[in-house]
């Protein structure tokens, strides 16, 4: 009994370790697809990604999750989503770290892609529901050269190390974030089924504009500065650029109608929206959106596998520190031959 409770008190959590340093997989990886990388700024990230501070703002950004404030106390819509200081915390060390659209800015060559996939991979070992609008910020890029005016005004933005959360004007803004609005309730996965509708508006500087009316069932990060999103047109499903706030500096029309109840994922706000009138501009061809949509769809499912295994080896990593701890039987419980096979599956 005494020996029973002095292994539980002598088991620590894994923390205050480099997460890159501890991952032979993960260095093996990378010195086979990058040979050469410097690898000191991934060092770095990962020493600062196993501290116990950083893993205190992962836990209270997911114990406080985001809080929706649909108008003011004067009944003016705001339509704004309150989040936990720990949640900026993280975004703040996601961005400086380049995990959203930096790479593209930076010299060519697939090396500086392979560094942010890894480096993406170590923060889901931290934390992976701030991860959402990085991720969209960083696979919104080929998609969003379909409107060369666009990208022209918000490729610096997007692709900064600076972090803002405010909801203010592009220009405004040292750092900026994209997210994505493809699901309708009535068609689910099929999103050629989805009813809202965009009307020709005119032209400006960044092209066909249009008033989208309609919703969306599942819109990724509302709090971000601008959606790739589909609407019919006169000539189909379109891809729409539609940002929070306008080149005016007022409020679009997008209405945050609830954030999603989830089993997990806590920290991130997810959403279901309603367009009333709201503006958009159009990117790629009109009857092209789900081609050009798809750019972007693409790049977040890499993530997905990149965040999978992230979380997978953060699992690994927690069973291989805890059985090393704990003893049974007169052993710790990695000395154990069962135990030991089932470590080596993992």
């Amino acid at each position: 009994w005494r020996d029973a409770l002095q292994s539980v008190a002598g088991s620590r959590p894994l923390a205050d370790y480099n997460l890159l340093r501890g991952n032979a997989g993960l260095q093996a990886a990378l010195a086979l697809q990058a040979p050469g990388l410097d690898t000191s700024a991934l060092d770095a990230l990962g020493a600062e990604l196993g501290r116990s501070d950083m893993q205190t703002h992962a836990r209270l950004a997911n114990q406080y999750p985001p809080q929706l404030r649909t108008h003011d106390r004067f009944g003016h819509r705001v339509d704004t989503v309150e989040f936990h200081p720990s949640y900026h915390v993280l975004m703040a060390a996601a961005t400086a770290a380049g995990l959203h659209g930096t790479p593209w800015a930076q010299a060519a060559g697939a090396g500086h892609h392979v560094a942010r996939a890894a480096g993406f991979m170590l923060f889901t070992e931290l934390e992976p529901s701030v991860l959402c609008p990085i991720s969209m910020t960083y696979a919104v890029t080929p998609a969003l050269r379909g409107n060369p005016a666009v990208f022209q005004d918000w490729s610096a933005g997007l692709t900064s190390r600076a972090y803002d959360p405010r909801l203010v004007p592009w220009r405004d803004k040292p750092g900026l974030t994209m997210g994505m609005g493809m699901t309708e309730k009535q068609g689910g996965s099929d999103v050629r089924a989805n009813t809202t509708r965009a009307e020709a508006d005119g032209q400006d500087a960044w092209g066909a504009r249009f008033r989208v009316t309609g919703h969306k069932w599942f819109m990724s990060a509302p709090m971000c500065d601008a959606f790739l999103i589909l609407a019919q047109t006169a000539g189909g499903l379109s891809c729409l650029f539609l940002p929070r706030v306008l080149p005016d500096g007022s409020r679009n029309a997008l209405q945050i109608q609830r954030l999603k109840d989830k089993l997990g994922n806590q920290a991130n706000a997810s959403s279901e929206v309603e367009f009333h009138q709201a503006q958009a501009w159009l990117v790629g061809d009109e009857g092209r959106g789900v081609s050009q949509i798809l750019e972007m769809g693409t790049l977040t499912r890499l993530d997905c596998a990149l965040g999978t295994s992230g979380l997978m080896r953060q699992a690994l990593s927690i069973a291989l520190h805890h059985t090393a701890q704990r003893q049974a039987f007169g052993k710790t419980l990695d000395a154990h031959p069962l135990m030991r096979e089932v470590l080596a599956d993992l």
